[in-house]
């Protein structure tokens, strides 16, 4: 039987095993799967005859959907109760997985995973919300930690799990292996995860709702049909939808008084606004290295789906080992001169990347990838309750929702426009009389790589403006209850 929690909705430390166990099941699956898509492009593209154009909104699609449902997690929980929300969100994300492992068409397999993202987006916030309510006063630092161990872990586990099916099963394994799991975290977050009371909840943002995915989606389906030209009727038609709907979402959202959708009057600080296009910068050069790095590996250096996989680890246990260190440098200098320092170590590491040719040894991946980790492990949490400390107070509790949404979106863009710039740029080469495969596209990758590293640098520069708030406070607390209230 699930546990009834008290009126503040905590539990003895003895009843929190099952609890944590149920979250971290359906946790660890979502977050799992949406690195694990990556490293299987190349063959999905193969299998399914698509271009990369096309089959690259498996993932941008997944992230769109992602974008939408993550700030409508607070008014679920609120209205329907936290368990209840959580398990549909859990069972539609493996329903989406069903469908997404019978899918005979690209097209086919881009819907399903937009299901997937609808059902996954919810699960983290409502995870980490649930557990710090759930969790003693006195112990929830500690158990929020431990949290941490799947988010972090899963990421660096995705592409290699992946890899494995691709090469040694078949790429439908990558959502098949879900349904076991999904199952599991259903019938245990039935059984263990407590009632937690409900809240009380205004209206839904239905007009943010219906704007969003017009405006997120025209503008990524524009970038992403401008390897076509900058022209042609559907890059045209996907900027203007783009550009028209995030005019009236923003005007929506600035004019609704009660639970926007997105909260954009956080915007009214300068510092906040700095940091989040910091954040947005290092969204952008991670999404895009995650993408166009396995594409490389499998396409011009035969790597199967596994080997490349495996290359993600040296950047994963960098960050890991970086992290602890981050955290509590933060408490000392404050977040400007580890994000610089972070950011600089992106930018040499994306730089780096673009000296690496098809026929060089793959160990020359070795250092910037860990440069990437490391940078990322460096700024990541201290730009993260940076972002916090520096939104104006009475909107501080809706920050998260909106920089987890925002992330989703810029990662979404930044695989769009760097696949646009890939086909352009193979185009352009092939033009000058290269051949398509390696010469071409090789020079295609160093220029994406390239441009990753020039906005890192702008993200660097844009860096130094960040200032320590005068009155610091623990973020913590805040950071989780926004998840989902």
């Amino acid at each position: 039987m699930s546990a009834e929690a008290n009126a503040n909705g905590s539990l003895p430390v003895r009843s929190l095993l099952g609890p944590l166990i149920a979250i971290v099941v359906g946790l660890f699956m979502v977050i799992l799967d949406t690195t694990a898509v990556n490293v299987a492009i190349p063959v999905l593209a193969d299998d399914l005859h698509s271009s990369l154009s096309l089959i690259q909104w498996t993932i941008t699609g997944y992230s769109l959907a992602q974008a939408v449902v993550i700030p409508m997690a607070g008014w679920f929980s609120d209205r329907f109760g936290a368990k209840q929300t959580f398990i549909v969100s859990i069972i539609l994300f493996t329903i989406g997985s069903i469908l997404c492992a019978f899918a005979g068409t690209a097209e086919q397999l881009i819907a399903f995973r937009i299901v997937q993202g609808l059902g996954g987006g919810m699960v983290v916030p409502i995870a980490f919300a649930m557990t710090y309510r759930i969790s003693p006063p006195e112990s929830v630092g500690k158990i929020m930690g431990m949290m941490g161990v799947p988010v972090l872990l899963a990421p660096a586990l995705g592409p290699v799990v992946a890899g494995y099916l691709v090469d040694y099963v078949n790429w439908q394994w990558i959502f098949l292996i879900n349904i076991p799991v999904g199952i599991a975290g259903v019938i245990m977050s039935i059984l263990f995860l407590p009632n937690l009371p409900k809240k009380a909840s205004v209206s839904l943002d239905f007009a943010g709702i219906a704007l969003a995915p017009f405006a997120f989606g025209g503008l990524s389906y524009g970038l992403s049909e401008a390897g076509e030209g900058w022209t042609s009727a559907k890059t045209v038609t996907g900027l203007v939808v783009g550009v028209a709907a995030m005019a009236f979402f923003v005007i929506v959202e600035l004019r609704r008084k009660q639970e926007p959708l997105l909260e954009l009057r956080v915007f009214r600080s300068m510092q906040f606004t700095r940091g989040i296009v910091v954040q947005w910068v290092m969204q952008f050069t991670m999404f895009g290295l995650i993408f166009a790095i396995p594409y490389f590996m499998q396409r011009l250096m035969g790597m199967s789906a596994f080997e490349a996989g495996l290359w993600t680890l040296p950047q994963a246990l960098a960050s890991a080992t970086m992290m602890p260190f981050s955290g509590r440098l933060f408490d000392r200098i404050g977040a400007r001169p580890l994000v610089i320092g972070g950011l600089i170590l992106l930018t040499v590491g994306a730089y780096l990347f673009s000296l690496i040719d098809s026929s060089d040894s793959p160990w020359l991946f070795l250092v910037p990838r860990a440069l990437i980790g490391f940078g990322t492990g460096m700024s990541f949490i201290a730009l993260n309750t940076h972002l916090i400390q520096t939104a104006p107070k009475e909107l501080v509790g809706k920050v998260t929702s909106l920089t987890s949404a925002a992330q989703q979106v810029v990662g979404s863009f930044a695989i769009a426009g760097l696949t646009t710039l890939l086909v352009s740029r193979t185009n352009h080469y092939v033009s000058q009389g290269e051949a398509p495969m390696p010469d071409a596209m090789a020079h295609a990758f160093h220029n994406a790589y390239v441009l990753i590293a020039i906005v890192a640098a702008v993200g660097l520069v844009l860096a130094f403006t960040l200032k320590r708030p005068a009155k610091e406070q623990s973020a913590h607390p805040t950071v989780v209850m926004d998840a989902g209230h």
